[in-house]
């Protein structure tokens, strides 16, 4: 019996040995290399990615790379590891695609916020009574103030694709219509010059996005459907990333969530100011949220 406890044993502390030696959890606990941060030049994703650069870096004492790319080569960077995490896959709706490519590839921390929503966006001189939904812009008078053009973001965004399948939809490019693709930058741009003039413009609009604290203006209805519903904002890894960084790191990820209220806060404030600002004065200005999502101990 003794003989047979003491085999035992010693196999059991072979097998713990094995665990040590070749597990990869315990082997990739590493802090030295930088965490790849893939995002894209939207204001929200901005804004999060910024706050969680900051923390990492700041208050955890990790490196932190941000790499800045279109949507669709992140979900690409993220399948093949060349970026670690991305915090704005919009889902179920705006990115259906690239998740439905993707899934299998890739690990959803589940969402850092929700309540979100995709459109076309007028301001609000825009009379209501002719410009109210989407079906309202085949009307030739209105076309013709809006020059025949919905000003949109960079081609790759979920929100481009959406907007080409409600242009079809719609019958709007049988209508003589051109989705113009430009950057968010771009948009907004074009927003404040159509405003300072008091001229018609359509743009492809998102929530949550500094333009709605900034100016008076409002979504068109979509009686299609065709750019989705309410949506959330996922965090998604690359596989391994669990095995790969500090337990802390990815804890952090996992309990990272913000109302959108304060997301669009720090936004309108980024667009006044700086983002290094705006982001300095929301973690200054929440230190028990952020103390949740470093450590997950609430105060």
């Amino acid at each position: 019996m003794l003989h047979s406890l003491k085999k035992t044993a010693m196999v059991l502390c072979i097998c713990a040995l094995s665990v040590l030696l070749f597990s990869p959890v315990v082997q990739a606990q590493d802090s030295t290399k930088p965490i790849k941060v893939g995002w894209t030049a939207w204001s929200d994703a901005e804004a999060i990615t910024k706050i969680a650069r900051q923390i990492l870096e700041e208050k955890m004492g990790y490196d932190v790379e941000l790499v800045m790319s279109d949507i669709g080569v992140q979900y690409q960077a993220l399948k093949s590891g060349d970026i670690d995490i991305m915090l704005m896959s919009w889902l179920p709706v705006t990115h259906q695609n690239y998740w439905k490519k993707y899934a299998k590839d890739v690990v959803n921390l589940g969402p850092l916020y929700t309540r979100a929503k995709l459109g076309w966006v007028v301001p609000n001189y825009v009379p209501k009574d002719k410009v109210n939904s989407i079906e309202d812009l085949k009307d030739k008078d209105v076309a013709e103030k809006l020059e025949n053009k919905i000003t949109g973001i960079d081609p790759g965004a979920g929100l481009m694709q959406a907007s080409e399948k409600a242009m079809k939809e719609y019958g709007l490019s049988k209508a003589g219509y051109d989705l113009v693709a430009s950057s968010g930058a771009g948009m907004t741009a074009a927003l404040a010059r159509a405003i300072d003039k008091e001229d018609w413009i359509v743009v492809t609009g998102w929530s949550p996005h500094w333009k709605f604290a900034k100016w008076d203006l409002r979504y068109l209805e979509d009686p299609k459907g065709t750019l989705g519903g309410r949506e959330r904002i996922h965090a998604l890894t690359r596989k391994g990333f669990y095995q790969d960084v500090p337990y802390e790191v990815f804890e952090f990820f996992t309990r990272m969530y913000i109302p959108l209220s304060e997301l669009e806060a720090v936004m309108l404030e980024a667009s006044n100011s700086s983002y290094k600002d705006a982001v300095d004065n929301y973690i200054k200005e929440h230190p028990e949220r952020v103390h949740y999502w470093m450590t997950g101990e609430l105060k």
